[in-house]
């Protein structure tokens, strides 16, 4: 199991960045993809981003496509989600999470630990 916690959420204005850490402790992400994902009030929680550690290989949401990076420090044991060009529509409790599983990534039930959320409000 690993412990995850997230910062740097806030309050941005649209067209705005943010930088999203996720940094884990207990055991380092060594096996492990880790997923970013959202949920807004009164919506299901969905995928937005995720990166296998150890190859690096990344995959978006289509709605985040070109605007997201999903990026990892292994020195620091910390993956980053650098949002740029946000929108009110990106307004959400933001989650990072981490599974053993190697398909269906996608997929919030796939995924064994989790953060405990960081606010993103996109204000137009």
């Amino acid at each position: 199991q690993v412990q995850l916690v997230e910062s740097g959420g806030g309050l941005v204005q649209a067209g705005g960045s943010l930088r999203l850490s996720c940094a884990a402790s207990g055991r380092t992400f060594s096996g492990y993809a880790v997923g970013w994902f959202r949920q807004a009030p009164g919506k299901e929680r969905e995928f937005v981003a995720g990166i296998n550690w150890s190859s690096g290989t990344t995959y978006y949401a289509d709605s985040v496509k070109g605007r997201f990076t999903i990026s990892r420090d292994t020195a620091k044991n910390t993956v980053y989600l650098q949002m740029n060009s946000l929108k009110p529509e990106d307004s959400a409790v933001y989650y990072c999470a981490a599974t053993g599983k190697r398909f269906n990534l996608r997929v919030p039930a796939n995924y064994d630990d989790w953060g405990q959320g960081t606010q993103v409000t996109v204000s137009s």
